[in-house]
């Protein structure tokens, strides 16, 4: 015999780990900078130096091979990212604009068309029109930003913040692997480096899948086999270049 709970005895901390828009969105885009820039981070930077290590056993060849690989990509994410995401703040900040202008001219046609969008949400055209009247007089602005355009003004991303996270991500996951290859005796390096890189990618997947509620198996999977694809090349092609040269 199911037993039926009333909804006013559930308690709001009962749902407390499920996502809800606002914090989704921004977990996401600290999730999009940092992860992608701690895996860029260790898969270009394992790369290289394994590709160097590959032509040349010299520690202080390897070592300012990494270093500059790491301030390049380190630089290269910040810049990227801090283009692309001002790019999407420009058009958030627009749309926004927009939306307060049609709100002060026109307030009669966008308390209407708020009300449409309830109900092709599936509320009654009564309850719609309700609604829409209660959060117009509560926030005009933040009701029709979040319905008509997905957008919550007060959480514009931040290009700066962005920015930084890739680059302090990138960073961070590029250490890895340049202070083992370059730290480890020779004979053991090559090795070390590999299982090193291979634990924080799986680390990394793992860390993404969790935080974006999806599987953590496959993405662990593709971010190992990943780095160690990077790896392998990149040491092959080390190795011919370094045997030619030789």
């Amino acid at each position: 015999m199911s037993t039926q709970l009333d909804p006013e005895q559930i308690e709001p901390e009962q749902h407390a780990a499920e996502p809800h828009a606002g914090s989704v969105a921004g977990r996401l885009n600290w999730l999009r900078a940092g992860v992608l820039g701690a895996n860029d981070g260790i898969v270009s930077v394992a790369g290289l130096v394994m590709g160097v290590a590959g032509a040349t056993s010299d520690r202080s060849t390897i070592m300012v091979a990494g270093v500059a690989g790491l301030v390049a990509g380190a630089l290269s994410m910040a810049a990227g990212e801090y283009v692309s995401v001002s790019t999407q703040s420009d058009s958030e900040r627009a749309l926004l604009a927009k939306e307060r202008r049609e709100l002060d001219e026109m307030p009669e046609e966008e308390l209407a068309e708020l009300a449409h969008l309830y109900e092709e949400k599936g509320l009654s055209p009564e309850l719609a029109r309700r609604v829409a009247v209660e959060l117009t007089e509560n926030n005009a602005l933040e009701a029709h930003a979040e319905v008509e355009l997905g957008l919550d003004p007060d959480e514009i991303t931040s290009p700066w913040q962005a920015a930084l996270a890739s680059m302090v991500a990138f960073t961070v996951g590029a250490l890895l692997p340049l202070l083992t290859i370059v730290l480890t005796p020779p004979e053991h390096r090559l090795w070390v480096t590999v299982a090193s890189v291979a634990a924080a990618l799986a680390v990394t997947g793992w860390t993404s899948a969790r935080l974006g509620y999806g599987p953590t198996g496959r993405a662990v999977v593709r971010n190992v086999l990943g780095g160690l694809l990077a790896m392998g090349v990149t040491f092959l092609i080390g190795s011919l270049f370094g045997t030619q040269l030789g």
